[in-house]
């Protein structure tokens, strides 16, 4: 089955050629990886500005456009650049892995899905040297407010599209080296959660990044070939932007969490040593999460004044969603009762998740109440939710699976006690960073704003020490990763002691090729999650 991996991929070049022209899925991944680690510290950037501006009440630093620069380019790296891509280098790594493949389905595809993205950001980051200054209409884009942007507009919708093409590509690579490419033996039920979860994910992206890119090409048929989509003077509605928008908005949400509900339920029973509880259940709450996630868009718009029939509709659906999310909690948990713990850092970031998402999710059913959200609506409140969700959800799972499969990766353990220094920075600083904005938002100091009353100042403060301190202490993250490359203590091919899988029956670092042979189907029906 897989004697010709060898054939159809000459051994690699050295030097930059090598990774310029990779078809390897690890180089890939390598490269999604380190590619999504500079976009977290430019993202990152942009928000220690807009903390900065932030410490005290009036105007210090910047501008307000500049500001709204700042606070759009953060939205959008941070998601496009830093998010997405590290979770597809993971899936670029693992999967095959994983699965018993030697390589993804498509490499040359792989390639190009990879390449593109340095360009679409070279491209958006390009905009604030642009007469006009970059977009400034908040990473949603809403129209009107986004069609004021300069001579940036154009370029900040091509690069979109460029992230977009990137994403479904990538998808459509996942799901043929899922469905095609598994060991004999290995049947979908049989899979790592990690492999489900991405398969999943990989249909959401398929069935909305195309949403996003019409309406983003209607806001530039708006601005520049006379049509009126948003524009109520010539019969348009802005409101159909932010129903389009949000229609792709929530399922990308879930793009960005599911694979790191993948992620947690990896790391959870290794270090639990015992079998994922209840397997079935989870990858049945996967799938109803990803449903779920098309029919609750509005609950983004529950102040724009859409009929009550239809708040109703959304307030259900957005509660009914928590469901299943809780179901995945409480699986977490049970896995975890009375396991034979041990709290290596990749557990210590898998147990803040679970702990520090939940905090999200819970702010998430407050804000899914119609009359309460319009008190939360366009408050701190709201950023505090979200960046509860995809800091201490999504970024802390990367930085999970950054630990846990590193050693896998280099053939060298990491520093254990470097690697717990950046945890505990990183899980007291986040807090410190994101709590306080709840109140903040409770008492109604609106977000997006360069400038707030004197009463918030205090906690401001809190909040952008809290933001400095993660900031700073995510260059441990760096430092432990140099360090693990450059060598360190030999790893196993069975680097954690609960660990169970096809990938850590290969050496550790795994050969060029995963599997040039399939696995003997006895390595498959011993997967863990034949106990559930």
């Amino acid at each position: 089955m897989y004697n010709t991996a060898d054939a159809h991929h000459p051994e690699h070049p050295s030097g930059i050629w090598r990774w310029i022209t990779t078809t390897n899925h690890k180089d890939i991944g390598t490269l999604y990886l380190c590619f999504s680690l500079l976009m977290f510290f430019v993202g990152g950037a942009f928000a220690m500005l807009i903390r900065a501006e932030l410490f005290k009440p009036g105007m210090q630093l910047m501008d307000p456009l500049f500001f709204n620069e700042m606070a759009t380019l953060h939205g959008l790296v941070m998601i496009f650049g830093a998010i997405m891509p590290a979770f597809v280098g993971l899936a670029n790594w693992m999967i095959p892995m994983m699965v018993g493949a030697p390589d993804m389905a498509l490499p040359r595809m792989n390639n190009w899905s990879f390449w593109i993205l340095p360009f679409a950001f070279i491209l958006l980051l390009s905009t604030l040297f642009m007469p006009g200054g970059a977009p400034a209409g908040g990473w949603t884009m809403y129209a009107p407010l986004m069609l004021q942007t300069g001579t940036a507009f154009p370029f900040t919708i091509f690069a979109i599209h460029l992230m977009g093409i990137s994403s479904v590509m990538g998808a459509i690579n996942i799901i043929a080296t899922i469905l095609n490419l598994r060991a004999p033996g290995m049947t979908l039920m049989k899979m790592p959660l990690f492999v489900w979860c991405w398969l999943i994910t990989a249909y959401l992206l398929i069935a909305v990044m195309p949403v996003l890119a019409g309406a983003v090409t209607m806001e530039l048929m708006d601005k520049y070939f006379g049509t009126s989509f948003f524009n109520a003077a010539g019969g348009g509605d802005p409101l159909l932007f932010q129903h389009v928008f949000w229609f792709f908005g929530h399922p990308e949400v879930y793009i960005m969490v599911l694979p790191a509900f993948g992620i947690i339920s990896e790391i959870i029973p290794t270090f639990s040593r015992k079998p994922l509880f209840g397997y079935t259940s989870m990858v049945y709450a996967v799938a109803s999460i990803a449903f779920l996630s098309f029919i609750v868009w509005a609950h983004h718009m529950f102040t724009v004044g859409m009929p009550l029939s239809a708040d109703l509709f959304f307030m259900f659906t957005t509660m009914l969603i928590a469901v299943p999310t809780g179901v995945k909690v409480f699986n977490w948990v049970a896995t975890m009762w009375r396991g034979a713990l041990s709290f290596e850092t990749p557990m210590l970031f898998a147990i803040a998740f679970v702990f520090l998402f939940t905090i999200g999710g819970f702010s998430g059913v407050m804000l899914a109440l119609v009359p309460a959200d319009w008190q939360y609506h366009d408050t701190y409140f709201v950023v505090a939710h979200f960046h509860y969700v995809l800091v201490t959800g999504s970024a802390f799972a990367i930085m999970g699976a950054v630990y846990y499969w590193l050693p896998k990766w280099t053939g060298h353990m990491y520093n254990e006690t470097l690697a717990k220094w950046h945890f505990w920075l990183s899980v007291i600083s986040v807090n410190v960073l994101y709590f306080p904005m709840h109140f903040l938002g409770l008492a109604g100091m609106n977000r997006r704003l360069p400038d707030y009353p004197v009463q918030f100042t205090d906690l401001n403060q809190i909040v952008s020490v809290g933001g400095f301190v993660f900031g700073v202490s995510q260059l441990l993250f760096v430092a432990c990763i140099i360090l693990c490359v450059r060598g360190g203590k030999k790893a196993e091919a069975k680097v954690w002691e609960g660990a169970l899988g096809l990938e850590w029956t290969l050496p550790s670092p795994p050969p060029y090729h995963s599997f040039t042979e399939p696995p003997a189907a006895n390595l498959i029906w011993a997967h863990p999650y034949q106990n559930d």
